[in-house]
């Protein structure tokens, strides 16, 4: 099966509402089991188990998170999705706002087999110190 823009706009919804949801189990479920995400060319995580792990450790950090779709674009089995994350840091308190995109390899299960994902990372660690 392969996604058209209204199921790649609903996948992607999905993904954010499990995120805002604070359900790392879901965020992981959107994966293939041995799936692959990088973010930021840093190091990849193979397995839904350390997708969930990450998003997890999201969720501590930002109890009120939100992440919001922005866009959605589709290719066969590929998609992008623009999202913002917002939310309050546990820690320091401060308001976070930043802005990414991810582009995933889908299966034809549409579950994401490979995701390379993008965000300003000097900009989230500055809004987290509150700099």
């Amino acid at each position: 099966m392969t996604a058209d823009v209204q199921t790649a706009r609903r996948i992607a919804q999905d993904h954010c509402a499990a995120w805002t949801n604070q359900a790392p189990g879901a965020v992981a479920g959107r994966y293939a089991e041995l799936a692959i995400m990088i973010m930021n060319g840093g190091d990849p995580m193979r397995s839904r188990t350390e997708i969930g792990d990450m998003a997890a450790g999201f969720m501590a950090d930002f109890p009120d998170l939100v992440l919001s779709l922005d866009t959605v674009l589709v290719a066969d089995h590929h998609m992008v999705y623009a999202w913002t994350f917002e939310g309050h840091h546990k820690e320091t308190g401060n308001h976070v706002r930043f802005s990414g995109w991810e582009e995933w390899d889908l299966d034809d299960n549409l579950n994401v087999t490979k995701s390379l994902g993008w965000y300003d990372g000097v900009d989230y660690e500055r809004q987290v110190a509150g700099t």
